[in-house]
């Protein structure tokens, strides 16, 4: 006689196999814990010169004479992209040619051309009262708008009349930095 054969056994067998199955589990056990995942992001900006300044033509003798006017330009542009929420600073440097006078606080730039110059002043308004120098507080504060939003900061910039200098190309060039 086949023992399985009979509804008896079948019932014992299944039955068996039901309890290895449950018994099984009731002796496996869990335990959990949780994973950190953390990252800091911080203060990061670029500072790209997006058009440098070009004064043209500067005549001394009769637009730009000591009775004539300044010439101004107001061509200069520089882009600064900062982490969202983060505060700079941008600053400009004193000029490759700065006369003896020159502090970062109160630049005297100048461009040359051989051994002549060229007096200029860099100004952050419009009304070229605030000159831009290369410190804390003579730089142009800001706050950063994330990677999508450069702040575009214009630079007035201006060559005194009355200078009576050589024809020739004069020439400087002034470091952008932003502190973050």
């Amino acid at each position: 006689m086949n023992l399985l054969s009979s509804p008896y056994a079948r019932r014992l067998v299944a039955g068996s196999a039901a309890a290895v199955f449950i018994s099984g589990a009731a002796w496996a056990a869990t335990d959990t814990d949780n994973l950190s995942v953390t990252a800091e992001v911080v203060a990061d900006c670029t500072v790209v010169v997006a058009t440098d300044v070009a004064f043209g033509n500067y005549l001394p003798i009769t637009t730009h004479g000591a009775a004539g006017a300044d010439l101004d330009n107001t061509a200069g542009d520089i882009d600064i992209t900062c982490t969202d929420g983060s505060s700079y600073t941008v600053t400009l440097g004193q000029g490759s040619n700065a006369g003896g006078g020159s502090t970062d606080a109160d630049p005297d730039r100048r461009m040359i051309s051989g051994g002549d110059f060229l007096s200029y002043s860099l100004f952050s308004d419009a009304g070229f009262t605030t000159e831009w120098g290369n410190t804390a507080g003579t730089g142009v504060a800001g706050t950063g708008d994330g990677a999508a939003s450069p702040d575009g900061l214009t630079i007035y910039a201006r060559v005194p009349r009355g200078q009576d200098v050589p024809q020739g190309s004069y020439a400087d060039t002034v470091v952008v930095t932003v502190t973050f």
